[in-house]
């Protein structure tokens, strides 16, 4: 979740709450939150409607962080605030619903795997089924002995 997203959350400034990141620092360590790079930035801006920073107005001065589920419920508890105790409560319920959305869907395409294999095991067994009719409604043509007494030479 970007910074700004999670300050509108929290009703507090974006500056306010990337301050109390900065001054609690030991409380977000990278897995918590981290500063996205230019490309991440620039690829972000793109699909949003923003503001243009070539013309001198709006934007940011600062890369924006992003912030993980622990480090959006730790943001709660330095910003101590009842809005931030309660909007830390919707937090962890949204994380947790992403999390059961990411799980069915892993379970999904296992079971789609799954079928998968089956059906390609069963389209080979059908192609040498089908193979074995072929063979079995073409016999081929009996060899033809010649006429008379073979002597065996052995």
């Amino acid at each position: 979740m970007i910074d700004a997203d999670l300050a509108a959350l929290y009703c507090v400034s974006t500056k306010r709450l990337n301050e109390q990141v900065r001054r609690n620092s030991e409380r977000f360590p990278p897995d918590f939150v981290f500063q996205l790079t230019p490309e991440e930035h620039t690829t972000l801006r793109s699909q949003f409607a923003t503001s243009n920073k070539a013309i001198g107005r709006g934007g940011r001065r600062y890369l924006p962080y992003a912030f993980t589920e622990h480090g959006a419920l730790m943001a709660a508890n330095v910003l101590n605030s009842p809005r931030a105790v309660e909007v830390s409560v919707y937090v962890v319920r949204a994380f947790v619903r992403l999390r059961e959305i990411i799980t069915s869907n892993k379970k999904l395409a296992r079971k789609l795997d799954g079928l998968e294999k089956k059906l390609a095991t069963h389209d080979q067994a059908i192609a040498v089924l089908i193979e074995t009719l072929r063979q079995m409604m073409n016999p081929p043509a009996p060899k033809r002995r010649g006429i008379g007494f073979v002597i065996d030479t052995e």
